[in-house]
């Protein structure tokens, strides 16, 4: 698909980093597949990716840790 910031890129699969910030609470996922642009670089992620992202985000900050990096396993 074209990218929808620069508008002159096409996305391509691929696997990126994320982070996830809340409060004082880090999340790092190593590995998450997304459509990248081979322009500018900006991510684009499917509905279940970010499902999955934010999920786990929510279980890791209800441990109480301030920082943790994961490797990303899809569900």
């Amino acid at each position: 698909m074209k990218c929808i910031i620069c508008k002159n890129g096409e996305t391509e699969k691929g696997l990126t980093t994320v982070a996830l910030t809340r409060n004082d609470f880090i999340i790092v996922f190593k590995n998450v597949p997304a459509d990248i642009c081979s322009n500018c670089g900006e991510k684009y992620f499917d509905e279940e990716t970010t499902r999955e992202l934010l999920k786990n985000a929510e279980v890791s900050k209800n441990t109480g840790a301030e920082l943790d990096i994961r490797e990303f396993k899809a569900a």
